[in-house]
């Protein structure tokens, strides 16, 4: 067995979605807050293009590095967006934003480095870096500062073995976002910054900073998933500065040749007018959706220090319920049939947290808070 595999750890967020389905198959209702997707559909310009790529016979490879039309969607995005310059010949489109992940740390590993990410942080980013030769290098960041690096954090972690700065924001677990001041570091440390920027476009109080607003040599991740709920379509990019490209692009024909012709094009039309407003009529609804599970959470004593902005999930302190957040998890879902995700799965800081995703239907969201008060009623007080 390669010695890499040995430490990969389950995802515990879809441990408890399989046990709920379970419950489910079982004949009981669960209402879902653990799964951090979109409850949407896709937006039907994106489905009348996937269907006509298929329809015409678009179902062949493509440039490794995806359709030059697409590429050049995406630098026109991030212009519109962000007011960068990205050429088509930085852009890497992949078959979703995690195989973008493994190219990029593929890209930066060397032996005995390591990437700094924040302590929580995505379940995931440990068990790619530990896959791809990279030791993830947690960074213990707290609730006051939004689970989010500073400039002093920053300053303490890095070291001559620091092969990059990973950055989410808006993040996943929390919802919160990175401020100008910490991001602004990070790229000024000549250290390259993989910024992860999958729920760009779903922020409610201001917009999310692009890591290249700071800095041309910044690699970001970012993907159709999240903002336009097409996460089946598995279709995601990379922005790389221009020296990695030749290298990712080699990964990419070895590793996955290239991304879905078919997603590509359904990508390609998500990108045009029709697409953008699909996602910004479902921004407007996530937003609604948020501001009444933060007041439930309240009113149940369990509101989170630093209001969450973006993406579409809460992470709240729950240790007065119970100090094993898996076991506290577990215990929800077969008390009162409510998923809820774990703090643990995000990493040694995010013990003691639940997290509740709001990509679901208010009137679920409502009832979850519901089962939840009954649950702490019954079993807590």
């Amino acid at each position: 067995m390669n010695p890499a595999c040995k430490d990969i750890t389950s995802f515990l967020a879809m441990d408890i979605l399989e046990r709920a389905q379970a419950i489910e198959a079982a004949g009981h209702r669960v209402i879902h807050l653990e799964v951090g997707e979109p409850d949407f559909d896709m937006p039907e310009c994106a489905k009348e293009a996937a269907v006509a790529a298929i329809r015409d016979g678009k179902t062949h490879y493509t440039h490794s590095l995806g359709l030059p039309a697409l590429r050049q969607a995406i630098c026109e995005l991030y212009a519109r967006e962000y007011g960068v310059t990205v050429t088509p010949d930085r852009v890497l489109v992949s078959g979703g934003t995690s195989p973008a992940m493994l190219l990029a740390f593929g890209a930066l590993a060397r032996p005995g480095s390591h990437i700094l990410m924040t302590d929580p942080g995505y379940a995931c980013y440990p068990n790619f870096l530990r896959f791809m030769g990279l030791t993830p290098h947690y960074v213990p960041v707290s609730e006051e500062d939004g689970f989010q690096f500073t400039q002093q954090s920053l300053a303490e972690n890095v070291t001559d073995m620091t092969a990059g700065i990973l950055i989410n924001s808006p993040s996943n677990p929390t919802g919160t976002l990175i401020g100008d001041q910490a991001l602004d570091a990070a790229c000024a440390t000549g250290i390259p910054v993989i910024s992860d920027e999958i729920y760009h476009g779903l922020t409610y109080a201001g917009r999310a900073r692009s890591a290249l607003e700071f800095t041309d040599d910044a690699i970001v991740l970012n993907g159709f998933s999240k903002r336009f709920a097409m996460t089946g379509m598995r279709l995601g990019y990379m922005i790389a500065p221009e020296a990695m490209m030749p290298l990712v692009q080699k990964l990419q024909q070895n590793l996955f040749i290239c991304a879905s012709s078919v997603a590509q094009w359904a990508g390609l039309a998500a990108l045009g007018p029709d697409g953008l407003a699909a996602a910004e009529k479902m921004r407007v609804t996530y937003d609604v959706r948020r501001k009444v599970l933060l007041a439930g959470l309240t009113k149940l004593g369990l509101a989170p220090r630093t209001e969450p902005t973006g993406a579409f999930y809460v992470f709240v302190r729950a240790d007065r319920l119970g100090g094993d957040s898996l076991a506290l998890a577990y215990d929800i879902l077969e008390k009162v049939h409510l998923g809820v995700t774990p703090g643990v799965d995000f990493g040694p800081g995010g013990e003691g947290h639940l997290r509740f995703s709001y990509a679901n239907s208010l009137e679920n969201i409502e009832e979850g808070l519901e089962l939840l008060g009954r649950y702490i009623a019954r079993h807590c007080d």
